[in-house]
């Protein structure tokens, strides 16, 4: 099958004044296949039949894989803790001193779950057809706090930044390597690029340990065909709006710990901009009144930006209620509806 151009998908998508929902939507499908998460996370068929499932039962205007963070640092020899029903969790700490950082060696793509995620990937892509496939993988910055551990690694990149960045070298070459996998052997339109932990830092030291790595991420891998979404769900965006901008992803996506109305201004009007539904307190643990009274909120704040598209804050949670996401959607077409769209 020939792949979609994706510029011109996101093109079409800014062009389009009713646009659909773009929530980060994996792990809730086991509620519809019957799996649990652990079979979700190690078992590629499982994984792609959930996504299909899930393009079966909602309007979303991509499918998009689940940000399980766990991959990247298991594939370098990360103790991983694998739960029936809830997800993935590293356990400690791999990379302590400069000789643990000298002696890291790249993994290959296949080892840990790697493949999984990639054949997993490759089977949604050849079964989903009527809207892109994206595939998640973890920011470089996320996978060195992981294998260096979350707290240490903030305190690593102001007493041990040599060493930091020989991790994140390392962690760079892996993900590029990982991305072009998916590119080379997949249907998938691109990936989201999940970097949670750059919302924890100062815009100096994001200057100096995320941006330039993720940049030459997007570089090597970005093309009509393929193309990445930047994920950042910290509070500091509107201070590092320019340093996003610089990465040159086709698309943000931002958490709800910021007001959409915010950093939507400050972003190219010609990327995508997606957030912000609060994964948890919505998506869990709302009701659907409270769904569709957030969901217009944050359209009503930014629908006057075209390149604004509604979605989850984050990824969305195994447990999430059905209820709720049905709100997510029904909101969308009313808040459309409402304006003669």
């Amino acid at each position: 099958m020939a792949k979609r151009n994706m510029r011109e998908w996101k093109e079409n998508v800014i062009a389009t004044p009713r646009k659909k929902g773009a929530p980060v939507l994996t792990f809730p499908s086991i509620q519809l296949t019957g799996a649990t998460v652990k079979q979700l996370v190690t078992d590629a068929q499982t994984q792609a039949d959930g996504m299909k499932f899930l393009t079966e039962r909602t309007p979303s205007l991509a499918a998009m894989s689940m940000m399980d963070l766990t991959v990247e640092a298991e594939a370098c020899g990360s103790e991983i803790r694998l739960p029936e029903n809830d997800v993935p969790a590293t356990i400690g700490e791999m990379i302590k001193t400069r000789e643990d950082a000298e002696n890291m060696k790249v993994p290959e793509i296949g080892a840990g779950r790697t493949q999984i995620f990639i054949d997993a990937v490759k089977k949604a892509s050849e079964m989903i057809t009527d809207r892109p496939v994206f595939a998640g993988i973890a920011g470089p910055y996320t996978m060195a706090g992981r294998l260096i551990g979350m707290s240490e690694m903030m305190m690593a990149c102001m007493r041990e930044p040599e060493m930091v960045k020989l991790v994140m070298e390392k962690c760079t070459e892996f993900i590029t390597k990982y991305a072009l996998a998916y590119k080379e052997n997949t249907n998938a339109g691109g990936f989201v690029m999940a970097e949670p932990m750059m919302g924890l830092l100062s815009p100096k030291l994001s200057r100096e340990f995320v941006t330039p790595y993720c940049k030459r991420i997007v570089e090597a891998v970005q093309d009509e065909e393929f193309v990445v979404i930047f994920h950042n769900c910290g509070g500091n965006v509107t201070k590092i709006a320019d340093q996003l901008i610089e990465i040159n992803a086709e698309g943000y996506h931002f958490g709800n710990v910021i007001d959409m109305a915010d950093i939507c201004p400050m972003m190219p009007a010609d990327k995508l901009v997606m957030g912000n539904i609060d994964p948890a307190n919505q998506f869990c643990f709302g009701t659907a009144e409270s769904m569709k009274s957030d969901t217009k909120a944050v359209m009503e704040s930014c629908h006057q930006y075209p390149n604004f598209v509604i979605s989850s804050g984050c990824d969305i949670g195994p447990n999430a209620s059905w209820e709720c996401i049905d709100a997510f959607y029904e909101a969308i077409d009313e808040f459309y509806t409402e304006r003669g769209l």
